[in-house]
């Protein structure tokens, strides 16, 4: 049992958990033969890599907003030695880098350089963003390869105006979600191709953070579309149950990027530059929270999500839920003033901006002290819960205690607070004014080496003390895709019990009750399954 196996050999103050896994010589040559044609890739870090693979079709001019189809086959050898580039995207707050490159749905595939006997479990990464950034480029896939002695595979998908605005009607992929279409077919050329890579097609794990986490819940959400593409979930900050708009909402929307745009037909929608699409969809998005995500009700994500979960209708596979402790503390300041610090007199306001008429009983239930730092406070209080953001504690953790009534779920959090925060998310100010934290997507340093949301700016280092409890959490997701959590596991996790880790090690805590989940659940009913979690053990 995954939760047992991690508590005694912490307790015997080992941070490494099992033994290294077999390894034999190194490949006998770079170059693989997949169905769409042969791949030349290299060695870097003692891995073999394998960059910017095309599994889709061109998809831009006239095929703008198309269905992504299967990638033409070629011929000869494909030099799979450079990134693809990232999808249509513009500069936003040193937080992503332009690009203008619609033709980007491209994956990159990293093994071990060592032979294995049997074929290695597969893990599928898709990268966050807010579904308007990001890049399957920024992220080194060599230290969970080798650590968890597996293939991963990252994916480019479509983002923003492309990916995740209802299509112009009279295109083929209207009333679909396009990036998660993208996505899904990425899963299908993998689950094709990579046994040639010495990956199992059989044991395919989808995982990712934030945008990427949500889109995990969207695949889970349809099981007939996804059966047999994956056969495990991780989900980094991300909640299954958020509500979504609908279809004509959808729609309604991007008739006012369109009006934006200056587009009164689909001749102009589809001849317009990507930025200057994009620069309509800002505007047109201004003062809406996550305006371009998926939506429900079309062919993509049939209906709604939390309903989905409270009928038990999606994909049951066992599941990795996570998040960080501080998720929020990032933006604190940034999105809320601008980048003026919160203070002790514009803390009730600050508060009342979230919270409107709920803002006395939100002061009630979290008090700023005279000792307390006001912006820290105002971020603890975000972390636990924000209407409209899947990323807040409790309705993660709601979120996996809906799919734990079907499925097997372990939850675990990512408490590591002197984990370095720059070049993760939004850069950090040299004086935001409080410690940040184990902030949203914090834990990516642990699994991908210098992560950054750009090209020109890295992490640093881990600290010896957070490189240890990295090591712990890349050999549980290697333990987790080999075996799925037990019973134990399941029933620790519908009462609402966490594994926290933390360079102390890693303990059991009732997130439910730290993160005042019944009082958010009383306030904010419509954002939950019901009016309280299980008070006892499930029988």
């Amino acid at each position: 049992m995954i939760l047992h196996s991690w508590r005694v050999l912490l307790a015997a103050a080992a941070l490494l958990l099992g033994t290294p896994l077999a390894a034999q010589s190194a490949p006998q040559g770079e170059v693989i033969t997949t169905a769409s044609g042969k791949v030349e890739g290299f060695v870097r870090n003692g891995v073999l890599e394998f960059r910017g693979i095309p599994y889709a079709a061109p998809v831009s001019g006239n095929a703008r907003w198309s269905l992504p189809q299967p990638a033409a086959p070629w011929t000869g050898t494909l030099p799979a030695m450079h990134f693809g580039g990232a999808c249509p995207q513009a500069a936003r707050y040193g937080l992503t880098e332009r690009s203008d490159e619609e033709n980007c749905l491209t994956l990159n595939v990293s093994l071990p350089t060592t032979k294995s006997a049997t074929r290695r479990p597969v893990l599928v990464w898709l990268h966050g963003g807010a579904f308007v950034g990001g890049a399957a480029s920024l992220y080194r896939l060599d230290r969970l390869a080798k650590g968890m002695d597996a293939v991963v595979v990252s994916v480019n998908y479509r983002l923003g105006v492309f990916g995740f605005m209802a299509p112009p009607a009279g295109t083929s992929g209207a009333g679909h979600v396009l990036g998660l279409e993208d996505q899904r077919l990425a899963l299908r050329w993998i689950k094709a191709n990579v046994a040639a890579f010495g990956g199992d097609p059989d044991n395919i794990t989808l995982a990712g953070e934030s945008a990427g986490a949500a889109s995990v819940c969207m695949q889970l959400m349809a099981p007939e579309a996804n059966k047999g593409l994956f056969h495990r979930a991780i989900i980094q900050s991300g909640a299954c149950g958020t509500p979504l708009r609908t279809l004509p909402q959808a729609e309604m929307f991007a008739a006012k990027v369109a009006k934006e745009a200056g587009c009164a037909d689909l001749a102009c929608l589809k001849a317009i530059e990507p930025q200057a699409l994009i620069a309509a969809g800002t505007r047109a998005a201004k003062g809406e929270l996550l305006a371009f995500a998926p939506f429900t009700g079309g062919s993509t994500v049939p209906g709604s999500t939390l309903d989905a979960l409270k009928a038990g209708d999606f994909l049951r596979v066992p599941v990795l839920n996570g998040f960080t402790r501080d998720e929020m503390n990032l933006y604190v300041g940034y999105d809320v003033q601008g980048g003026a610090r919160i203070t002790h007199e514009t803390y009730p306001a600050a508060v009342r901006a979230i919270y409107g008429d709920k803002t006395d009983r939100v002061l009630a239930r979290y008090p700023l002290e005279p000792d307390e730092n006001p912006a820290e406070k105002l971020g603890s209080l975000m972390s636990d819960f924000m209407p409209g953001l899947g990323i807040t504690h409790c309705l993660e953790i709601e979120s996996g205690l809906l799919l734990a009534v079907q499925t097997s779920v372990v939850q675990w959090e990512y408490a590591d607070r002197s984990a370095p925060s720059r070049g993760v998310s939004i850069p950090i100010s040299p004086d935001p004014g409080f410690y940040l934290g184990a902030v949203h997507s914090a834990e990516l340093n642990a699994l991908f080496p210098g992560f950054s949301n750009t090209s020109t700016m890295s992490a640093p280092d881990l600290y010896p003390t957070s490189q240890g409890i990295a090591d712990v959490i890349v050999d549980s997701w290697a333990r987790f895709v080999r075996r799925s959590p037990g019973a134990e596991d399941r029933r620790i996790t519908r009462l609402g019990r966490v594994l926290r880790y933390e360079p102390g090690g890693v303990s059991l805590f009732d997130a439910w009750s730290e993160y005042q989940c019944d009082f958010w659940r009383a306030e904010y009913p419509a954002f939950f399954a019901s009016p309280s979690r299980p008070s006892k053990e499930p029988q």
